[in-house]
């Protein structure tokens, strides 16, 4: 039971990867007041979690009611994560999320792709598959990795000023190329899956 747990949560923590996320985060969380901050990473966490919770339990039933297949959801993901990299690596007035009313991120794409992108629905997707005890491990480490990714963007604005401005921008930049290859793979994985269907 123990070495499933574990099991469970370095997959779940490898497919979320809050480590590579932080720079989004610290992005969509640059205009926002810095008392806001805090309440809008727990909000955008919990999010993700309720719709990997969601997904685990009723994914398939959502999916085939839309008439949506996984390839799809794969495919809609990696092209808003791509573009997301685009305005990483070359700025935008907007910023990176364009427009945002109040300044603050809902949802989309902090909780959404980031967090809950379509790799994490996918794997959650698996384990409705499996029995009830499973899955209550996969629950509980799916709530350990939640307070993994509180951990880390809670402190990514210490991380932000210890390394400065001009740090922050050139990783920014940087994980936003990783970003746009990371996409480009995914949409090409994809393609290949559509294509198997053919």
């Amino acid at each position: 039971m123990t070495e499933n747990f574990f099991q469970t949560f370095i997959l779940l923590l490898l497919v979320t990867d809050p480590f590579g996320n932080v720079p989004l985060f610290a992005t969509a969380l640059a205009p926002v007041p810095a008392s806001r901050r805090r309440r809008i990473v727990v909000r955008e966490c919990l999010i993700a979690f309720i719709v990997l919770l969601v997904f685990m339990f009723f994914g398939r039933h959502f999916l085939a009611a839309l008439s949506l297949s996984e390839v799809s959801l794969r495919i809609a993901g990696s092209v808003i994560l791509l573009l997301i990299a685009i305005r990483m690596v070359f700025p935008h007035p907007d910023g990176v999320l364009g427009r945002t009313e109040g300044g603050e991120p809902f949802i989309v794409p902090l909780a959404i792709p980031a967090l809950a992108g379509p790799s994490a629905l996918a794997t959650v997707l698996l384990f409705s598959r499996e029995s009830t005890g499973e899955v209550v491990i996969h629950v509980a480490a799916l709530a350990a990795v939640v307070i993994v990714w509180l951990a880390v963007f809670l402190g990514a604005e210490k991380l932000q000023k210890v390394l400065g401005t001009q740090v922050m921008t050139a990783f920014e930049r940087l994980m936003g190329l990783i970003l746009a290859a990371m996409s480009v793979e995914m949409l090409l994985g994809g393609i290949r899956e559509f294509v198997k269907t053919l």
